[in-house]
């Protein structure tokens, strides 16, 4: 079924989604805001940008161009009703096809930013993938994995350009290594604990194209308070 809903918080910012579907969350209104913006970036990609959440709190924050890339066709046209329904069409433009095909068609050093919300999990032998086939995507490394990601990244972002991502912590080490070998220096990590006294169930990452080292550790983002509602440090992320 198909809905049209207030983005997450953001009343002035409205998306369409399908029940059936696999609803974007938190984790892409957290990635959206943990992104930094100046004057001078002109061009930001979103990789697997599904119903495009992310793009659309972008364009709160910037007047850059804004290019999104969604494999699945029925998510990519939620993704374009959204567009056009807050009447940003001059703004963000969203592509039906599979990044890795896609990128090659760019010519290099063509973005200032990258963002992704990845799929988290490893395809191995022991795994269950969901009966939903938009569910497997979003979830499972079936058609994008980290490597691929980084690759597209080295490619495509101008030098001192910034990759942004959300993961999960116990894949952070993995996510470091491969960014090293494209040459992405990691420069801000941030911490994303459920409620006090938890672990960290995500870390959102920037990285930098030719970046000098030096990583900074943010202070760390907890999402619940004790009676389950979202903290002041979350709801200031909504407008």
């Amino acid at each position: 079924m198909e809905v049209l809903n207030d983005l997450l918080g953001y009343k002035n910012i409205k998306i369409y989604q399908n029940t059936q579907m696999f609803s974007f969350s938190l984790d892409s209104v957290l990635l959206a805001n943990f992104v930094n913006i100046n004057k001078k970036v002109s061009n930001i990609l979103d990789i697997g940008t599904g119903n495009a959440p992310i793009p659309l709190i972008l364009s709160k924050k910037t007047d850059a161009k804004i290019t999104g890339v969604e494999i699945q066709e029925d998510v990519f046209s939620l993704a374009m009703k959204s567009i056009q329904y807050n009447k940003l069409q001059d703004q963000i433009t969203v592509i039906n096809d599979d990044i890795n095909n896609k990128y090659k068609e760019w010519n290099s050093e063509s973005f200032d930013i990258i963002t992704c919300n990845p799929p988290f999990f490893k395809i191995t032998e022991n795994v269950k993938l969901n009966e939903s086939v938009y569910k497997r995507y979003a979830r499972h490394e079936i058609t994008l994995n980290i490597e691929q990601i980084f690759k597209i990244a080295r490619k495509l972002l101008k030098n001192n350009g910034t990759i942004n991502l959300v993961h999960r912590p116990d894949r952070l080490v993995e996510i470091l290594s491969i960014m090293e070998q494209n040459n992405i220096e990691p420069k801000r990590l941030r911490f994303i604990y459920p409620r006090i006294n938890e672990s960290a169930n995500m870390v959102l990452i920037e990285g930098v194209k030719m970046g000098k080292s030096g990583v900074k550790i943010e202070s760390p983002l907890i999402v619940h308070d004790k009676d389950g509602n979202y903290t002041e440090d979350v709801k200031c992320f909504f407008s």
